[in-house]
């Protein structure tokens, strides 16, 4: 399943519907992204890692989505002027989707398929808060929150997933990345 995973169809946040063939032998980082999330700052280091490594052959894809308690409320329209305005965002984005449930866009299907559980920082306690606001996934393998990552590699397999709460800037990301991308 891993192995179509570049030919599956998506939409851009200008509602073009394309594959992610165009980044076929780059290192992406695929998030599901909201505007309105405590962990939306992200948008900021997600950035950063775009410029630091773009000429290496390092993509960030964004895709919106609005099942966590609606904190992406906002049209497409909407979610690129926030984006571009507010954290500078140059990065791919695509259209809202799902990324849990019986509407799980395509793409997130084959991501959890071939990294069904994240890595998370040590002791960070984030599944037991959100358990404890009664946030608990309907199952193991769902996408917990907003920022959830995965890193895929040129040959377009799932290397890693990470946490939300693991910030793209986190050490373990970043030497994921460096060690993705020397491949």
């Amino acid at each position: 399943m891993q192995n179509s995973l570049l030919n599956t169809h998506v939409t851009t946040i200008d509602g073009e519907v394309t594959t992610l063939e165009k980044y076929a032998g780059k290192v992406l980082l695929i998030v599901n992204v909201a505007s309105s999330c405590g962990l939306t700052p992200q948008y900021e280091q997600l950035e950063n890692i775009q410029k630091a490594w773009a000429d290496q052959g390092f993509v960030v894809l964004g895709f919106p989505c609005n099942q966590f308690m609606g904190q992406e409320p906002g049209s497409e329209e909407e979610i690129k002027t926030y984006c571009a305005s507010t954290w500078g965002v140059t990065f791919p984005m695509f259209s809202k989707i799902d990324v849990n449930g019986d509407a799980r866009h395509p793409l997130y299907q084959k991501l959890i398929a071939a990294a069904p559980t994240a890595v998370a920082p040590e002791k960070s306690g984030f599944y037991e808060r959100m358990v404890s606001k009664g946030r608990t996934p309907l199952y193991p393998d769902d996408i917990l929150w907003n920022f959830e990552k995965f890193l895929v590699g040129r040959d377009g397999q799932v290397v890693q997933r990470f946490s939300p709460d693991m910030t793209p800037e986190d050490p373990i990301v970043m030497e994921s990345i460096k060690i993705a991308l020397a491949k």
